[in-house]
């Protein structure tokens, strides 16, 4: 188990210190870093219908407390502009029909693979978790239940589980605030172990976008604020190829893009 105050980084400048709570900075845009509006990006990425299966619904391992709050926001979806962003198996089929650049072109038809976070298919068992997202304030929270098979010390959760679903948050909310999408920068802070079963809420805020990048924070705590588990940081980057080629989705791509 990774313990208190280690720090995981592959640090590329300087980072700011960690906030002690979620905020929203002023001055950010409402269009990502290629001008297309957030809302935009939200409605590509967390289509309303869909034959793909959504892992980010409730069954029957939630505790009460991961129910609940999830029926809370998604109330907040009906009132205060929440969007709950669906988890497909694998990040391809949140991509498809877009072009990706060069680099990151799939080169195998198989169908087997798996988003790290949904590899554990038996409920319960593994990553329990949710993600919504305010498209105004470009924010996110995530609801986290880890179960059995994410153990480090006995009955509590593995510290690199954590680091794993940070990642998958900073991701999922730097693309739609900003169209972010590859991870050059992670720090995490632990401070107390996650009980197996219970529930960890994530409030994770872009901080600013500058010079094509995404600078982000995240706490991680109980769902009363009385514990807090771990405080993270993290800076997303579009490539290059994006600077001429952004994801569009393909049908619209002219010649041989």
């Amino acid at each position: 188990m990774i313990r208190t105050g280690f720090q995981v980084a592959a640090r590329l400048g300087h980072r700011r210190a960690l906030p002690g709570g979620p905020r929203v900075l002023p001055g950010l845009s409402p269009t990502s870093a290629f001008g297309s509006s957030v809302d935009s990006l939200v409605s590509i990425f967390c289509p309303k219908k869909t034959d793909l299966k959504d892992y980010a619904l409730p069954n029957p391992s939630w505790c009460p407390d991961m129910l609940s709050l999830y029926q809370e926001f998604l109330e907040k979806t009906k009132t205060n502009g929440w969007v709950k962003i669906p988890s497909f198996k694998s990040n391809k089929d949140h991509l498809q029909g877009f072009k990706l650049p060069s680099t990151l072109a799939v080169t195998s038809d198989k169908d087997d693979s798996r988003l790290f976070t949904r590899c554990i298919q038996v409920e319960g068992q593994g990553y329990e978790y949710v993600i919504f997202f305010q498209p105004s304030q470009k924010k996110s929270v995530c609801l986290f239940q880890p179960g059995p098979y994410l153990e480090g010390i006995p009955g509590f959760a593995h510290g690199g589980s954590l680091i794993a679903l940070v990642d998958e948050a900073f991701a999922k909310t730097a693309y739609l605030a900003g169209e972010g999408l590859i991870t050059i920068s992670l720090s995490i802070r632990f401070q107390n172990s996650i009980p197996l079963g219970s529930l960890a809420v994530m409030n994770i805020d872009v901080e600013k976008i500058e010079d094509q990048k995404i600078y982000m924070s995240c706490i991680i705590q109980s769902r009363d604020q009385q514990t807090v588990y771990a405080k993270s940081s993290g800076k997303q980057v579009l490539w290059p190829q994006f600077l001429s080629c952004h994801l569009y989705p393909q049908s619209k791509q002219k010649g041989g893009g």
